[in-house]
């Protein structure tokens, strides 16, 4: 119960952190320029399948690490495990 809060924090953060690392990964692959969306009528299935593969992995991965960093230190400071 008293992790909820925790979470939603922590969840918020993870957005936040991923959102950056998406934008840096994507100047590796393209170079220049924003990721492309999926309503972007000027590119390529490939380009937008390609940038929605790579921010999906990185907000799967980012979300993982700090919601179990998170549960880590609660254990930590309570002696519980959260969930």
């Amino acid at each position: 119960m008293a992790y909820k809060p925790v979470g939603l924090a922590l969840g918020a953060l993870s957005g936040l952190i991923a959102g950056a690392a998406f934008k840096q990964a994507w100047k590796l692959v393209e170079g220049e320029g924003d990721a492309p969306d999926a309503t972007d009528e000027d590119r390529a299935w490939k380009e937008i399948l390609l940038a929605a593969a790579i921010q999906g992995a990185i907000f799967a991965v980012v979300k993982a690490s700090v919601e179990r960093s998170g549960a880590v230190t609660i254990r930590r400071l309570t002696g519980t495990w959260p969930g």
